[in-house]
């Protein structure tokens, strides 16, 4: 039998891409642009189709629970009661499929995924299709955020031999687990241009019994190429490439892809991109003076005030959902995560720092406020993600958005009070769907709603600015912004009693570790000791419940339990590269934000265990998984994308400088280097798909700043200098700060410490660069200058 290749057939799933890192790891909704998909494969295999939604907060009427019942994961246990012979993950699952010799069936997803519940309710709440899934192929359920190596390895697999990828995703493996057929979601039957999963699966099944020898050999043959595709090494490369050259070109492909208009970086749809934000801020920095750098600023401050004031942020409730449908930032899909919050808080921090503009950092506080109101579990953990569909009322279907739009009616009724002193007759409704652009028939265009649930809905976006709506009606820019914050609150308040999007309480370490960082960076620069705290209790959930004191390993996730209890799996998920450097980067973000030199000593030991655990000695850089973890997968990965999330190679370079930094160990920087290298060829002919990496790249070749503060840690005069600090934008430095002690932590790592002294008994400060120190500073305003040079 022929390898064969479906025709192009209208993909609506959600996607993962290439090139351009668009944070596109997560979530598709029914209102995306189409995107055309061949799955190669043995057989035709289509990837698209549209269905109804599905009501992910309840149980189909199946009584008879399978195995997945016996699962902690949100996404597995929405599949408890199909009527289908649900494995997860495991030898059981593998062993019988040798034993029975049958192909196994292989869904990825997770529990907010919109087109992963719409598989769900077409087809595998399908009593015949349950049949043919468990009586014709051994059947494996897998959620991508616990199995991030499983996700990986087969999505690699697709999105090789199609031209796209996402979830939910189906892949037909042989017992050896090695991918044959792959493609994404599936409607439950045929249509004119497509061919659907139950068709799907009787061509499959009769495939493996008339000409199994061929898909066995078809798919060793893939295994093979995608093995030698996906290798990632040194080489003969002994040093990484040009900072300078690779940063040039990954801003000039920036630059080719920006949107004047609106910001960001496509046409539609569009995703917040933090990596790409934070390259631009890092270029910036380095070529201000010129008018690139100058261009570089412009683009990162533009497309996140464009972003701010879209429907993409939830002006009722803050934080930010994970795309927009549209250029505009308009019409986002509804799905909050939590590491869009962890990242963007950053970014905007950063954003306050560069341009002393408060409306960045009010939109940092916001993202905040709604990840300590409806993401934090009482112990300091975060949860997951919260659902993009929800049901309008009690009792109805679940929709996309429902929780988040409304009608012209429902404003007017909440704000019927006048506003005094307007130069016209005008309610606090009327003032509020003026600024926001609500209008009688909905301000979603039905091109973004083909099933026309938002039919008369509106999304908040900002028309106008302060000044703009003020004049318009005659009132002070203050008395407008009071106005309007007032009938957000009632909005906040009306919004509670509806029903609420399902919340994924999963917690997983490497977006808590994001998380720490984003409460720790935010609470630093804006010098709020209660942000800072939360980041204090996201590390000590983090100890307490997701490390192995024994063996000295994260564990990938836990899950809230009833009455505020933590419940772990049996055996536990053990923690991939992801949740070290993730985690690192946290603890790294919060010693400096608290000065408790325990955060740092614990990065150390988690650094170390990374190092053993992933390490590739040979071609330099780290696995995704551990050897043991991954046994028996065709493939071990280099993650060389920075997407939704960075790479965590890219956030691992970044760790092993600032380490480098604050214990002077060469080992640190020699891994760096070793890890740049590796990387080189990715870097030096895309450079746009690792900007977090380039990043790093340009920090291991400039001179690392090792700003100490000498002085005591309660101390007013240490706490300003500390302060001056924060305040200011330097992505290349470390911060200590040495109290005088010469048997702390960090003077046994950096000897030099002991030499600094206080000026005339004041906290004094000390710049250092290639082992030589400035001259002692004691004002805040000195330093600033200096750090500004």
């Amino acid at each position: 039998m022929s390898h064969l290749s479906s025709s192009p057939q209208k993909h609506k799933g959600e996607r993962k891409g290439h090139g351009l890192p668009r944070g596109s790891e997560r979530g598709s909704s029914s209102r995306d642009k189409d995107r055309s998909v061949t799955v190669s494969s043995s057989v035709p295999m289509p990837a698209g189709g549209k269905g109804s939604r599905t009501n992910c907060s309840k149980s189909t009427p199946q009584k008879v629970p399978n195995r997945l019942i016996s699962e902690k994961s949100p996404y597995l246990l929405q599949h408890a009661y199909n009527p289908v012979d649900w494995y997860p993950w495991g030898q059981e699952a593998f062993d019988k499929a040798r034993k029975e010799n049958k192909p196994i069936f292989l869904s990825v997803g997770y529990s907010t995924c919109h087109w992963c519940h719409m598989m769900e309710e077409e087809s595998f709440q399908n009593e015949e299709i349950g049949r043919l899934l468990s009586e014709d192929f051994v059947s494996v359920k897998v959620d991508r955020e616990e199995r991030p190596d499983v996700d990986k390895v087969y999505m690699t697999f697709v999105q090789a031999t199609s031209s796209g990828g996402g979830w939910p995703m189906s892949v037909w493996l042989t017992p050896n687990l090695q991918p044959f057929v792959g493609g994404t979601y599936f409607p439950p039957e045929d249509g004119l241009t497509r061919v659907g999963f139950r068709t799907v699966l009787m061509r499959i099944r009769e495939q493996w019994k008339q000409n199994k020898s061929t898909l066995l050999e078809n798919s060793q043959r893939v295994t093979a190429a995608l093995l030698a595709r996906s290798e990632i090494s040194m080489g003969d490369r002994q040093l990484p490439p040009s900072a300078a050259t690779t940063n040039s070109r990954c801003f000039q492909q920036l630059d080719e892809g920006y949107d004047e208009e609106y910001g960001g970086f496509a046409e539609a749809p569009k995703f917040p991109t933090p990596v790409i934000l934070s390259f631009l801020f890092s270029y910036w920095l380095s070529h201000r003076l010129t008018q690139d750098g100058s261009r570089a600023q412009q683009m990162a401050l533009h497309t996140l005030k464009m972003m701010a004031n879209g429907g993409i942020r939830d002006h009722v409730g803050q934080g930010f959902h994970r795309y927009s449908t549209d250029r505009q930032w308009h019409v986002p899909h509804f799905e909050k995560m939590l590491y869009d919050q962890a990242q963007l808080t950053v970014a905007y921090s950063q954003a306050f720092q560069i341009s002393g503009d408060e409306f960045y950092s009010e939109v940092a506080k916001g993202i905040l406020q709604y990840v300590a109101r409806n993401l934090s579990h009482r112990s300091g953990g975060f949860y997951s993600a919260e659902d993009a569909d929800s049901p309008p009322e009690r009792g109805m279907r679940p929709k996309e958005g429902a929780f988040y739009v409304w009608t012209v009616k429902e404003v007017q009724q909440l704000l019927p009070e006048p506003v005094l002193g307007a130069t016209e007759p005008l309610t606090s409704g009327q003032l509020l769907m003026k600024h926001y652009g609500l209008t009688e028939a909905g301000n979603i265009s039905p091109s973004q709603d083909p099933k026309g649930e938002l039919q008369g809905q509106n999304v908040l976006t900002v028309r106008y600015s302060l000044e703009l709506t003020a004049a318009r009606f005659g009132l002070e820019v203050e008395a407008l912004r009071t106005l309007l914050n007032s009938g957000l609150e009632k909005l906040f308040q009306a919004r509670k009693h509806r029903p609420k999007p399902h919340l994924d309480s999963k917690m997983l370490a490497a977006w808590n570790g994001l998380m720490v960082s984003g409460f720790a960076v935010t609470g630093a620069v804006l010098g709020q000791e209660r942000l800072i705290n939360y980041a204090i209790n996201g590390a000590k959930f983090l100890k307490r419940h997701m490390f192995d004191v024994a063996s000295g390993r994260l564990m990938r996730t836990c899950y809230a339990g009833s009455g505020g209890t933590v419940e772990h799996s049996n055996p536990p998920c053990w923690g991939f590269l992801e949740d070290y450097a993730f985690v690192v980067r946290g603890l790294l973000d919060l010693y400096e934000a608290s000065q408790e030199s325990a955060w740092l000593e614990w990065a150390l030991r988690l650094q170390d265990t990374q190092d053993r655990l992933f390490w590739d000695s040979q071609g330099g850089g780290y696995f995704c998984s551990e050897a043991e973890l991954g046994a028996g997968l065709p493939l071990r990965l280099k993650d060389d994308q920075d997407g939704a999330e960075p790479s965590a190679n890219s956030m691992s370079a970044h760790n092993l400088l600032r380490l480098h930094g604050f214990t002077g160990h060469e080992d640190w920087m020699d891994k760096c280097v070793c890890l740049l290298t590796a990387f080189s060829e990715r870097m030096r002919r895309v450079p746009v798909a690792l900007p977090e990496m380039v990043r790093a790249l340009s920090a291991q070749q400039q001179t690392l700043k090792q700003i100490v503060i000498c002085g005591d840690p309660e101390a007013k005069d240490t706490k300003a200098l500390l302060q001056c600090v924060h305040s200011i934008y330097i992505p290349n430095k470390v911060l200590i700060l040495a109290d005088g002690d010469p048997s702390s932590f960090l003077s046994r790592q950096l000897p030099f410490l002991s030499t600094l002294r206080r000026l005339e008994d004041q906290a004094t400060a000390y710049v250092c660069e290639n082992q030589a120190c400035s001259m002692p500073i004691t004002k805040p305003c000195e330093l600033r200058k200096l750090l500004h040079q």
